[in-house]
């Protein structure tokens, strides 16, 4: 009996409920099958969000900056959906079905995409010769996009809130082994994301471009579908872990207490505060935030049918359910100031983008898709991991004795990356405008290569790949370990609200500056606006926000009470997960 108990896994169910067999279940096989069907879906999202912009304007006939504001609310809204996948896999479905519904909800998606793109009903008429006469797409057609569109947000929204953490559930923390392995997981899955979208960047684009969108639509259908179903092929593969309920209705319950017992003195014997959780798992009482601790004191009606065992939620919380919501406050002000990278990232698929299309892509005789300029942003993605791990990490150890940077440090890398990309967009787009003025209105490409735009493509891949890598570090090992789906949900909202504020501040611009009768910063044609200094804008917003970033990393305080300074840290495993120490 000993012997069978030592081969289970203790925390995970097999799929017909019983304690998982760790020989039978789990490990990288089926963790490779979770980072397959997360490779479909950036090829997928990627694929269709760094080329739409061109198909808004030049198909659909929308001007340039509502077209940027339609990607950047589909991407934004499909992020934002991370929260109701992380709601339904943490309450209703668990993470396995919540990855396969809503796969199959992309699947349809992308698949109505392309019967969209083939049907010339769903256009409008191609422009005349003068481009003073093309008709925007109408209201039906456009609904139709939209339908299409949000489908797919809402399957990537879902999908993507528990992909993650179901590949995670695969390895078992307890076990060295399996410990050392997961710690792989998430450079491999970052990894498989930028490869998906290499080959969204470059293949699909080709495609889109050369062959037919609908081909290109098709083959993100056909691939989210076989992803799936291989998928589904490993369900007796897989480890299952039990939810232990919404995170965010146990904040909520920690709040509504604190409320309710707001007028009660907390004790001085600080043991005295309610807390019925298994030692192993409590976590200690800490200094910061002492209005929650309320939630914690006892006070008469708290227990259920005048018990003194069932305590109702709603108002008594355990020191440690108060806790995990301390750590979840303590991560927001990081959370807020790392939204406005996702704001400059958004530039790169979308005027970015229209940048590429009006200039020289020629390269012999092959012409470059516009969309395909993002393969610079991947490729400084890729090289960035690649030195990091090869020759800055060798170097900071040899240097500080410290095994590489901690999640802050690496945020704050990105940050500073972002604001140079910015920088210098501005400065290249001020010498595209200039040849646009001295060649006037002509409708070929302008005389100045597209390889101009490579710096601000390479800057801000590269403050990616620091301020991904960063962030995911940073959510899952500083948010309680039972709110794992709901710190990537966090995470990806930060993605989400850089979008959408991309977005406001396109709308902001365009009616600010363009007052008198002028286009003003963001014209319909981006050769008589002035995105130098919409992008200039944007650098000076990333420069304030990096100084505001730099105090909250001072002042948060981790879930480890070591006092070595808010932006050292500390290697678990092979580096690859950093906890930040205070």
């Amino acid at each position: 009996m000993d012997e069978k108990m030592s081969w289970a896994v203790s925390d995970a169910v097999d799929y017909k409920g019983f304690p998982a067999d760790r020989s039978k279940t789990g490990g990288w096989v089926p963790a490779a099958l979770v980072l397959g069907i997360e490779l479909c879906e950036r090829l997928s999202t990627m694929g269709i969000a760094v080329n739409l912009v061109t198909y808004l304007i030049g198909t659909m006939h929308l001007p340039s900056a509502t077209s940027a504001n339609t990607v950047t609310d589909f991407m934004g809204t499909s992020f934002l959906l991370c929260l109701l996948g992380g709601f339904l896999a943490d309450s209703y479905l668990g993470r396995f079905k919540t990855i396969a519904i809503f796969a199959l909800v992309q699947t349809l998606g992308t698949g109505m995409l392309a019967v969209i793109t083939k049907l010339p009903q769903l256009q409008p008429p191609p422009c005349k010769t003068n481009n003073d006469e093309c008709v925007q797409a109408n209201g039906f057609q456009m609904g139709i996009l939209y339908l299409a569109l949000y489908l797919i947000a809402l399957g990537t929204g879902g999908l993507k809130s528990s992909v993650s953490g179901f590949g995670t559930d695969q390895f078992d923390e307890k076990d060295e082994k399996e410990k050392s392995q997961m710690t792989y997981f998430f450079h491999r899955f970052f990894f498989l994301i930028s490869i998906g979208t290499l080959l969204a960047v470059t293949v699909l684009v080709y495609i889109q471009d050369d062959v037919g969108r609908s081909w290109g639509y098709g083959i993100c259908s056909i691939s989210m579908f076989t992803a799936v179903m291989i998928f589904l092929y490993g369900t007796k593969r897989y480890r299952y872990k039990k939810s232990s309920g919404s995170p965010i209705v146990h904040i909520f319950q920690v709040i509504v207490a604190a409320i309710k017992k707001r007028n009660l003195d907390l004790p001085y014997d600080i043991s005295l505060l309610f807390d019925n959780s298994p030692e192993v798992s409590r976590i200690q009482h800490s200094q910061q935030f002492h209005f929650l601790d309320k939630a914690a004191i006892v006070a008469e009606g708290d227990f259920e049918n005048g018990g003194s065992t069932n305590p109702n939620p709603w108002k008594l919380c355990s020191v440690t359910r108060v806790e995990e919501v301390k750590m979840m406050v303590r991560i927001l002000p990081i959370w807020a100031t790392t939204i406005l990278f996702w704001t400059t990232y958004a530039q790169m698929i979308t005027f970015s983008v229209e940048q590429a299309s009006t200039m020289e892509r020629s390269v012999g005789s092959f012409q470059i898709p516009a969309g395909s300029l993002n393969v610079f942003f991947v490729a400084a993605i890729l090289i960035s991991l690649a030195a990091y791990d090869r020759i800055i990490m060798p170097l900071w150890k040899k240097w500080t004795g410290k095994p590489g940077f901690s999640s802050l440090q690496k945020i704050s890398i990105g940050l500073v990356l972002a604001t140079m990309g910015m920088a210098a967009a501005a400065s290249i787009e001020t010498k595209r405008l200039s040849v646009a003025k001295s060649v006037g209105d002509s409708t070929e490409a302008l005389p100045i290569s597209v390889f101009f735009l490579v710096p601000q493509f390479f800057l801000i891949g590269a403050g990616e790949a620091f301020i991904y890598t960063g962030q995911l570090d940073f959510f899952i090992t500083q948010s309680p370990k039972g709110m794992k789906t709901m710190s990537t949900g966090l995470f990806l909202t930060t993605l989400s609200l850089g979008f959408f504020i991309s977005s406001f501040l396109v709308m902001v611009v365009k009616r600010v500056t363009g007052t008198n009768g002028g286009q003003g910063w963001l014209a319909d044609d981006i050769n008589h606006g002035r995105l130098d200094c919409f992008y200039g804008l944007l650098a000076v917003l990333e420069f304030i926000n990096f100084g505001v970033y730099l105090i909250c990393a001072l002042w948060y305080k981790p879930r480890n009470n070591d006092k070595s300074g808010g932006l050292q840290m500390e290697n678990v495993g092979n580096g690859s997960l950093a906890e930040d120490k205070c």
